[in-house]
């Protein structure tokens, strides 16, 4: 979290803002009360679940002879998603001979979905549950009286969709083309823990609707590259980035039912885990440098060295120290630990491997029963 945005969320400012379902439900509304009046308007106000409204600042708008294009821009708060400050876009017009039929679609830049296991239909426009209902519902209040004689279709397009999505998770659940149309409370809130539990819901919903019993879970980005060398015939929904949520993971891999799953990481996220941490974020935990020193006591350490990892200023830094003093088997029982509190967190009803990885990509140690 960078040092400004910490400092709001100590005194408790941190800023909201608004999903990309939200965005585009303002854009269509604004477009329709256009194509209606023929005037554009400057902000509309539109409903949210739970009872909610908000209100969004209309960027442009375009009126043609048989459509009309509002743009809004996205604003997630201080929540580092990368759609901030995308435009989101609706063209809308009539259908004649339609009466009350709404045909909603997604356009450019916004994701196809290719595989299953995303509760969308396949071939459609990744636009989510809540966003659709919120977008029927706004053209159904906006054009309530035009709904009687004719139909109305809504294409929502995100110009820069299909660059931004290349950031974003919908690659390896098959959105093809562009960002998902998003939002189960029409606001964002900043560094939620719900949004990125959810994604990794979603992310072993497709890898099981794939066929997949195998769930490779790693700690980020880097991990995972490394991890795809070590498994090179496991395809790419087997793959998940669990971030922080290593508990929270194998917990999940344990309810639905996934025999296997591989927890690949470095050094400081594992000994987190091997602590018994489940959320390893540092803002809520930290790595005991005693425990640390507790495993190379094990491993028959000398003294000194137990003393130097003690005063060490990270993990990496003991890892380091463990590795310049050849303190042999310190890795796997880091690994062993990890397997432990990990098997207690799914109740033992799932097959684990863990992998530790040095930062090049070697890969330091292995450890399951059976290895």
């Amino acid at each position: 979290m960078p040092p400004e945005v910490e400092e709001k969320r100590k005194k408790g400012i941190l800023r909201t803002g608004y999903t990309t379902g939200t965005t585009a439900t303002a854009a269509t509304k604004a477009a329709l009360l256009a194509l209606v009046t023929g005037r554009p308007v400057e902000q509309v106000t539109v409903s949210l679940p739970k009872g909610r409204a908000a209100t969004l600042k209309i960027a442009w708008t375009k009126i043609e002879d048989d459509k009309t294009t509002c743009a809004a821009i996205k604003d997630g708060g201080d929540d580092p998603d990368v759609t901030h400050g995308a435009e989101i876009c609706s063209t809308v017009s009539f259908i004649d001979g339609n009466p009350g039929v709404i045909n909603i679609d997604g356009g450019k830049g916004v994701g196809r979905v290719t595989k299953p296991g995303l509760g969308l239909e396949m071939g459609r426009a990744a636009i989510n549950p809540t966003p659709m209902k919120m977008l029927m519902q706004v053209v159904d209040e906006a054009a309530h009286e035009q709904l009687k004689t004719k139909g109305v279709k809504v294409v929502i397009w995100v110009p820069k969709g299909e660059e931004l999505a290349i950031k974003t998770d919908n690659p390896r659940l098959g959105i093809v083309g562009g960002i998902s149309i998003l939002g189960t409370t029409g606001i964002v809130l900043p560094y939620s823990t719900a949004s990125f539990a959810a994604a990794i819901r979603q992310s072993l919903d497709v890898a099981i609707a794939m066929g997949a019993d195998t769930a490779i879970l790693t700690t980020g980005g880097r991990s995972e590259d490394f991890a795809r060398a070590v498994f090179p015939d496991l395809p790419e929904h087997s793959f998940v980035q669990m971030g922080d949520f290593a508990g929270y993971s194998v917990d999940q891999c344990a309810r639905k039912n996934i025999k296997k799953a591989v927890i690949a990481g470095f050094i400081g996220k594992l000994t987190k885990m091997a602590m018994g941490i489940k959320q390893t974020h540092v803002r809520g935990s930290h790595v005991s440098l005693d425990f640390m020193a507790g495993l190379a006591e094990q491993c028959g350490a000398p003294a000194s060295v137990i003393a130097e990892i003690r005063q060490a200023n990270t993990a990496r830094h003991a890892g380091e120290i463990v590795a310049k003093n050849n303190i042999s088997g310190f890795s796997d029982l880091l690994c062993k630990k990890v397997y432990e509190q990990m098997r207690e967190h799914s109740k033992g009803q799932l097959a684990l491997e863990i992998v530790m990885f040095d930062f090049d990509g070697k890969v330091l140690a292995r450890y399951s029963p059976s290895s």
